[in-house]
């Protein structure tokens, strides 16, 4: 339950900061604001699957495996809320997310698992700093990166198809994509540095 509760506030966090995104005129600002949310998950120890996914590469426990899925899980609830909650608080914002996601809708396949995929890398970066050099840094550089550069961060797409009111198959499809995007990227520097021997992500 714990870990499901902190997966509820980590997606209604990213959901603050994809709000403030969606809000911003001038995009590097919003892609500078959206770091509040990564930096309240951080400081806070809530539980974010894009945070927790490419660690389970070094330790995939039982319990670590149920608790980054658990997080996945409220994850979807918290941003569903905040969707729904953000939609009626500031129905502006609605128009502009389904603007964002029709768009996303238009992508092959493919673009979105690549999309997603770099993202994942940006997101264990960001982690693996925080984690093992007590800097947030990796998370001021990291996330503007990401979001200026349209990557598919599969938590925040989850609360903008909330907001845009868009609950299809073919929104699922996009959003399992995402989330199989950030999770192969965020593996693929604690693999691809185990297999040179680096003990810093074995």
């Amino acid at each position: 339950m714990p870990a499901l509760i902190d997966g509820l506030l980590a997606g209604l966090m990213v959901s603050i900061g994809g709000c403030v995104l969606l809000s911003c005129d001038n995009r590097y600002i919003g892609a500078l604001l959206f770091c509040l949310a990564l930096l309240a998950i951080s400081y806070f120890g809530f539980n974010l699957y894009t945070g927790k996914i490419g660690f389970l590469f070094a330790d995939h426990s039982r319990k670590n495996c149920r608790v980054t899925f658990l997080g996945l899980l409220g994850n979807a609830f918290g941003t569903l809320l905040a969707g729904l909650l953000i939609g009626l608080a500031l129905p502006a914002l609605r128009e502009a997310a389904q603007h964002a996601c029709t768009a996303r809708l238009t992508q092959l396949p493919l673009q979105t698992f690549l999309r997603g995929g770099f993202c994942g890398i940006l997101m264990y970066v960001a982690v693996w700093i925080y984690r093992e050099k007590n800097s947030v840094l990796g998370i001021f550089l990291c996330i503007p990166v990401f979001v200026l550069s349209g990557f598919e961060h599969s938590i925040a797409d989850m609360f903008y198809f909330s907001l845009a009111g868009l609950f299809s198959l073919p929104s699922l499809g996009f959003l399992l994509l995402a989330v199989l995007g950030n999770s192969l990227g965020a593996m693929l520097i604690p693999a691809l540095t185990a297999l040179k021997g680096d003990p810093k992500h074995e």
